[in-house]
């Protein structure tokens, strides 16, 4: 016997690596999150909020905090009719389905949800799913299939992805919001093929929105659908807060329009909505529809309630871009890097040089009792990090001076200002 190998009663040696384990992987993750720990610094992903005291405030850590970073864009949480909806169905209903769309999971509060996004959106289909990422997961990679092109651009949201693996198109990815180089691309592929194009109204790491006028001409001109994904425009982009494609006039051109409940609507879950005449039919071939539990009927009420507020919800609208753009002017006026340069969302993303200086700004704000969230790769692009701000209808003119006020003393204090 060698002496390369052991013999039966020898112990073997001592080592952190284990054949096979397959969880060797995230070792780096492991050790980076430890570093950060032993630096003093909380965890940025794993806040938790011991209690919630309306839209803009929770406890956490004991302390009373503004909410900056919860995508509550319209307020709708601890609206009284919202939750009144929600108590009355787990009287009526219970607590959950126990089962799918598909089987007993259809409750009349999804009946009444879906009729609240056809009376939203002017459209004669909606169907709900569990999540906003089920919705994009089973939308895009059931219309797409072997043979077909999505086409998509490179920063789309993570659930965009995940639908193109699930399903067999073939995957073309553009250059973020350029419009020449999606018409390029698309002018590539087989006049014949079935192409779906993808696009954001508003991306939710910067906080941009996408030339969907432009790209919709685009993509029309090569004979694809298009797909837009509403999430971080609906309740207050546009004149019905349809979202970015009917402010840009896209009403009639885009095909399918997918969005969530846990922004706007202050809720969770997904849906997608759209005019075209064979629409239903994707409730008999999508899987992420038809192998997963059905929402709550208390959720599905609490939706349908905020939904038809949300049509009417004007004065909400106008008070959540007069924060946005108080806001993103007060920063920018205080030499911030911002993600855009104009507030086109409520989304403002303040961008620092390094994870170092973004963490402990992170945690001078949360110090000071301001709650934001911190991104980094890879949900930002590769060496960009970034503390991402999402405005609420519920801010107060007075919350808004505070939180730059608090934005002001952490910025000094890390160097990112002068």
């Amino acid at each position: 016997m060698t002496d390369s190998l052991q013999t039966a009663d020898a112990p073997a040696p001592e080592t952190d690596v284990v054949p096979g384990d397959l969880m060797s992987k995230f070792d780096g993750l492991i050790a980076e999150r430890q570093a950060l720990l032993d630096s003093g610094v909380r965890d940025p992903f794993a806040i938790v909020m011991e209690k919630v005291l309306s839209p803009t405030e929770a406890i956490i850590k004991g302390k009373k905090t503004i909410l900056l970073g919860t995508y509550n864009y319209m307020g709708m949480t601890f609206d009284p009719d919202v939750i009144q909806a929600g108590k009355d169905a787990l009287d009526q209903f219970g607590s959950g389905t126990n089962g799918s769309r598909m089987l007993n999971g259809t409750f009349q509060d999804h009946m009444e949800v879906e009729q609240a996004l056809r009376e939203f959106y002017g459209t004669s289909g909606a169907i709900v799913f569990s999540t906003g990422y089920m919705a994009n997961l089973g939308m895009i990679s059931t219309l797409a299939g072997k043979g077909d092109y999505i086409i998509l651009d490179a920063d789309s949201h993570a659930s965009i992805y995940d639908g193109c693996k699930q399903g067999y198109a073939e995957i073309v990815r553009f250059r973020h919001n350029s419009v020449e180089d999606l018409d390029k691309r698309l002018g590539r592929l087989p006049p014949e093929a079935g192409k779906l194009v993808v696009l954001e109204g508003v991306y939710s790491m910067l906080g941009d929105i996408a030339p969907l006028k432009e790209m919709v001409a685009v993509a029309k001109k090569h004979g694809a659908m298009v797909l837009s994904d509403e999430a971080h425009s609906m309740g207050f982009y546009g004149p019905n807060g349809r979202g970015v494609y009917e402010e840009q006039g896209l009403e009639g051109q885009v095909d399918f329009i997918v969005g969530t409940f846990s922004k706007s609507v202050g809720t969770v879950g997904g849906f997608c909505v759209s005019n075209h005449p064979k629409f239903e039919a994707i409730r008999l071939a999508c899987r992420a529809y038809i192998f997963t539990a059905s929402l709550p009927p208390s959720v599905v009420a609490t939706a349908a309630v905020s939904i038809r507020k949300l049509r009417h919800a004007h004065n909400k609208r106008q008070h959540l871009w007069e924060n946005a753009r108080t806001l993103h002017g007060n920063l920018k006026a205080l030499g911030f890097k911002l993600g855009t340069e104009n507030p086109d969302s409520a989304i403002i993303a303040v961008i620092l040089p390094t994870q170092e200086e973004a963490v402990g700004m992170w945690q001078a704000l949360l110090e000071q009792g301001l709650y934001v969230n911190m991104a980094r790769p890879p949900a930002t692009p590769a060496g960009m990090y970034l503390l991402r701000c999402s405005l609420c209808a519920e801010h107060t003119s007075e919350q808004i001076a505070e939180i730059t006020a608090m934005f002001t003393a952490a910025g000094r204090a890390v160097g990112a200002i002068g």
